[in-house]
């Protein structure tokens, strides 16, 4: 296995396969991805998408985005879409992911960063810690937000 990780802005020929594989794993549609991906690939925003490799298969990514459909429109920006495939699991992908983006959006003179997730445990593995609970857009229920920074 040759895991690669990298930015799209490494492989911007990547670009139309990244935004398919996110819609595909959370449901947002393509041209939303794609709007945000053409937006950092021509310099109009730093919030980066970044993606892990094993051949020329994505198995993992995740970007950034000013707000991940919640209320608290100044915690910003956010990670997003943070997914490894099932069968890659377990062996520090996403972790791997999560620091190449905080470090990018740092080198950059961006931090803190925040998301938004239901999970308890795994973030706080990565330096990540709880910060407060959001109410997601058209959600019920709160939401947990994380902060890094």
């Amino acid at each position: 296995m040759s895991l690669q990780f990298l930015s799209l802005s490494e492989r911007p020929e990547l670009k139309e396969y990244a935004a398919d594989w996110l819609h595909n794993k959370w449901g947002v549609s393509k041209e939303a991805y794609l709007k945000c991906m053409d937006a950092y690939l021509s310099g109009d925003t730093e919030y980066g998408w970044y993606i892990c490799l094993n051949e020329d298969k994505i198995v993992g990514g995740m970007g950034v985005i000013e707000n991940d459909f919640h209320n608290r429109k100044d915690l910003r920006p956010n990670i997003c879409a943070v997914y490894t495939e099932k069968n890659y699991r377990k062996q520090g992908i996403a972790g791997r992911l999560l620091h190449m983006t905080v470090e990018d959006l740092r080198s950059k003179g961006i931090s803190p960063v925040y998301l938004v997730t239901d999970h308890t445990g795994f973030y706080e593995r990565y330096g990540w810690k709880f910060l407060c609970m959001v109410q997601g857009d058209g959600e019920s229920e709160m939401t947990r937000m994380y902060i890094h920074g």
